[in-house]
């Protein structure tokens, strides 16, 4: 019982430390990713939208897109890009404290998986809460980054810390698939578990890179 208090005693003292660092550290954060965009500012009137945009931008502001009719007018269309460039720096920092949050369930999720792993089963069904926690606020973090209206309207080729984070992005989600795929296989097949922990892992220590790169 002892051990247990202090377990608990030690895990409430960490997050209140994640939550201190995260405070300090999101608004930093934010400036150094949205001061990427000021470029935006400067809108090129000839151009209706920028020609290249992820998939799940196209869907909402490509031509073809649930609001292609936003644009009318030379002065309607740099009046709704300065629109979109605030609705996409209000999505960015949902993404980025999204972004923590995820990072801290995660650090939860991976205390008390270990706990299971030497055979303290009764810590199961709060694992699985916070699995399920864990892969809501991916989710909301991960709507956030894809579906932003699109930032300039000329890609940078160099390697960049945005273009990091995106190639980041592919590997943790990549690893948050593959460890829900695997949590659902492990009851019936025991001897996954090292796999699931290795996904786990993979997409803890990518998310929290993609989250370093975006600051350099």
């Amino acid at each position: 019982m002892r051990n247990y208090l202090n377990y608990k005693a030690l895990k409430k003292t960490f997050f209140l430390l994640i939550f201190i660092c995260a405070l300090n550290t999101v608004q930093g954060q934010t400036d150094s990713l949205l001061q990427t965009l000021l470029v935006d500012e400067k809108i090129d009137s000839q151009l209706i939208a920028p020609k290249k945009m992820l998939f799940t931008q196209q869907l909402i502001w490509g031509n073809n897109g649930i609001l292609k009719n936003r644009y009318g007018s030379t002065q309607d269309l740099v009046e709704r890009r300065k629109i979109d460039l605030r609705i996409r720096r209000k999505m960015l920092q949902l993404h980025q404290i999204g972004g923590f949050v995820t990072l801290g369930g995660m650090v939860a999720q991976g205390i008390i998986g270990s706990q299971l792993y030497n055979g303290s089963y009764r810590l199961k069904e709060t694992h699985e809460k916070l699995g399920a926690a864990v892969n809501l606020s991916y989710g909301f973090t991960a709507i956030n980054g894809l579906f932003t209206p699109p930032s300039t309207f000329k890609r940078d080729k160099k390697l960049t810390s945005i273009r990091l984070h995106k190639w980041l992005a592919i590997a943790h989600m990549s690893g948050m698939i593959a460890t829900n795929i695997l949590a659902t296989q492990i009851e019936k097949n025991p001897s996954l578990k090292p796999y699931h922990r290795a996904a786990a892992y993979t997409s803890f220590f990518s998310l929290g890179a993609a989250m370093v790169v975006i600051k350099f």
